[in-house]
């Protein structure tokens, strides 16, 4: 039963923290990655489906995204769906190609992205402490109930203690890597 509880609470927890890691790829640092377009949907025949799966995404050199659909019909819904996304890139039709160049990243714009990382990092912390109060309020209902011991609940809030450390520490690993790859000139 609490190891039950202790495997789920682990499992939402590295959840929690592969979700951080997704949502930091979207960020723009200095050079070019086709993962940079993996959240632009583009109205395919009536339906938003996401760029990935209408074109490919190359990247030629470190500052330029290539993009080549599958239907020549599509570059112009493909050019609207960058031109509106939130990463403010301006793209570029060459026949048959879209050609998306990233601008160098000024100071300033290096320092805001900064703040978004930290905010991400922060609601991902939340969202791990929000397991732990989760798991550790099944284990006082438990002890209510005479379900367990005070002693396995105690050892139990210790373990999950230890969870939530562990997954803190990696969050902020990934937050101190993200922030040094952003500060990179």
């Amino acid at each position: 039963m609490i190891d039950e509880l202790k495997k789920e609470a682990a499992a939402r927890m590295a959840k929690s923290v592969d979700s951080l890691k997704q949502d930091l790829t979207k960020l723009r640092t200095g050079r070019a990655q086709a993962s940079l377009l993996d959240h632009v949907m583009v109205s395919y025949y009536g339906n938003e489906t996401p760029l990935n799966q209408v074109a490919s995404i190359s990247v030629p050199d470190a500052r330029t995204l290539l993009v080549t659909p599958w239907e020549k019909n599509l570059i112009g819904p493909i050019e609207k769906a960058i031109l509106k996304s939130d990463l403010g890139l301006n793209p570029a039709s060459a026949g048959t190609t879209i050609r998306v160049p990233l601008p160098p990243l000024t100071e300033e714009r290096r320092r805001d992205l900064v703040k978004v990382v930290r905010h991400e990092g922060e609601g991902a912390k939340v969202a791990i402490r929000n397991i732990r109060r989760d798991a550790n309020s099944q284990l006082k209902s438990w002890l209510k109930d005479k379900k367990i011991s005070e002693d396995a609940e105690r050892q139990a809030q210790d373990e999950i203690q230890k969870l939530t450390d562990h997954h803190i520490q990696d969050i902020d690993k990934i937050l101190g890597a993200k922030e040094a790859e952003l500060m990179e000139i």
